[in-house]
């Protein structure tokens, strides 16, 4: 049975092999079991947890659970006693390198982690104010959804006041329905120059960056939750993803291009790209910064422009004129709709 070693059956005592504890509580039972049962399973004895009967060495007798149970607990006690030597030690050795280092001076509040979780407007709003006072060149900010809410445009005008006076330059995305909002060319112009806007027809989510070093972004929808980012490459990533949508974008003093198509709007267009990837209504108005209402009255007014009798002939007339993609209006043929050659005709 020379087979039969601690490699085939690899645990401790606290956790036996299906056949070791069927021997072992057969021994507990009867008081004892014969040597010939126990052959298929020299865990036990080697485990102490059987040793043979001094009166007829053909059999085996079980050591009691109370003992097993009190040698078990003291190995547990040895080992966690070892392992919190073990970390007293790495400690202790860490410490001394650390102490073989010039010295560093801990990181202030402005500082903190590479990602840090703010929990609550009020924190949110500090931490804002905080990289408000540390800025010292520009601050890019990307504002999704439509028209900006006054209260929206109050609350941060205190910071975009404290940046332009210390000569600091902003630049502002925002969706192109936010161009109808009187509340935000009223704080356009008091800015003045400090103060560049551009506008597409959508933008990614709520992004706030101070000197390409600190990154701020929504954490969940109702925006309680936001992220401060200071790592390198993460607020790296963010600042050329602000610049790209920018250079697509277009000033909030010049108009929207044209669409090459008589009777649908700039909007139109955008909406007919979006049903035509198959997006519901509610996605395309979020998406656009408008309301499901306003959007559904622009697609009905879209089914009437096309000759449209249904949501399926209205996707087949969006991809016959071409608004099922970009449109570049230097490079559009124009489009003669239903209805319109009675016109051009004369």
């Amino acid at each position: 049975m020379a087979g039969h070693g601690a490699d085939a059956h690899p645990h401790g005592a606290d956790r036996l092999c299906e056949a070791g504890d069927r021997v072992y509580s057969r021994a507990v039972r009867r008081g004892r079991v014969s040597r010939r049962d126990a052959e298929p399973v020299p865990c036990l004895l080697e485990l102490a947890l059987l040793h043979p009967d001094p009166d007829d060495m053909d059999w085996l007798v079980p050591t009691a659970p109370q003992e097993v149970m009190t040698r078990l607990l003291r190995g547990v006690y040895d080992e966690v006693s070892s392992s919190q030597r073990r970390v007293g030690s790495a400690v202790a050795a860490f410490e001394w390198y650390a102490g073989l280092g010039p010295s560093r001076r801990q990181p202030g509040p402005a500082e903190g982690s590479a990602i840090r979780v703010l929990d609550g407007l009020s924190r949110i709003q500090a931490a804002m104010d905080e990289a408000t006072e540390a800025c010292t060149t520009e601050v890019l900010t990307v504002q999704p959804g439509g028209i900006r809410p006054e209260h929206e445009l109050t609350e941060g005008l205190h910071r975009a006041l404290a940046l332009r006076g210390r000569g600091v330059r902003m630049r502002d995305l925002y969706t192109h329905v936010a161009r109808h909002g009187q509340g935000l060319l009223n704080y356009l112009e008091l800015m003045g120059d400090a103060v560049e806007a551009r506008t597409l027809d959508e933008v990614i989510d709520r992004l706030i960056l101070f000197d390409r070093t600190v990154a701020f972004i929504p954490a969940n929808a109702d925006r309680t939750l936001a992220l401060e980012l200071r790592h390198p490459a993460l607020v790296g990533y963010l600042g050329t993803v602000f610049d790209r949508l920018w250079r697509l974008a277009i000033p909030l003093t010049a108009p929207l291009p044209d669409t090459g198509i008589e009777g649908i709007s700039h909007r139109e267009q955008s909406i007919a790209a979006l049903l035509a990837e198959g997006h519901q209504d509610a996605v395309i108005a979020e998406r656009l910064g408008i309301s499901v209402r306003t959007c559904r009255a622009h697609i009905a007014r879209l089914s009437e422009t096309l000759g449209a009798a249904s949501r399926t002939q209205l996707g087949v007339r969006i991809a016959q004129v071409g608004l099922d993609g970009p449109r570049h209006p230097a490079d559009v043929t124009p489009v003669t709709l239903p209805g319109q050659e009675s016109r051009t005709a004369h």
